[in-house]
């Protein structure tokens, strides 16, 4: 293995942590929204959420390969494995099964997943948007921010009387 083999799985590797953080950072939302999860509403979390994910449809409706995708096959091609990583390591070749899935069973539906994410995430934004830290809005608990219905500390009581 030289050099730039082991480059290119590194750049697998991010580029897998990039489709993680969008697809899993989404389900954490969905998840966390109804159970009042604070952390949800982190203003920095959700932007560059849906900011990675605006940016991956507008590669898509520009027709344009993800600088990741080229980096890549160009440390590929250097490698002299080709540019489909045929001839990768298993860690390489296990990384890009993964990120590639899509590509090779429904090849037709790709760009559309990217822009049903991107609706998606901004539905989602709409409905349950982040707290503005420009707003002055207080780190509320947990448990009182999203939930009216929940348990007022005891502090809070004696304070409100």
């Amino acid at each position: 293995m030289n050099i730039y083999s082991l480059l290119a799985d590194v750049v697998v590797f991010v580029h897998l942590l990039y489709m993680g953080y969008v697809v899993f950072g989404q389900l954490a939302i969905m998840i966390g929204w109804p159970l009042g999860w604070s952390w949800i509403r982190n203003f920095w979390f959700r932007s560059t959420h849906l900011l990675m994910i605006l940016i991956v449809a507008g590669e898509a409706v520009a027709n344009f390969q993800c600088p990741l995708t080229t980096w890549e096959s160009d440390l590929r091609e250097l490698a002299g494995q080709g540019r489909d990583g045929q001839g990768s390591s298993f860690t390489g070749r296990l990384l890009r099964s993964i990120q590639f899935a899509g590509d090779v069973y429904w090849p037709e539906y790709i760009d559309l997943s990217f822009y049903v994410a991107a609706a998606l995430i901004l539905i989602t934004a709409l409905v349950c948007p982040p707290r503005l830290p420009w707003r002055g809005e207080p780190a509320a608990s947990a448990n009182s921010e999203t939930r009216p219905d929940a348990p007022v500390p005891p502090q809070e009581q004696a304070a409100a009387k």
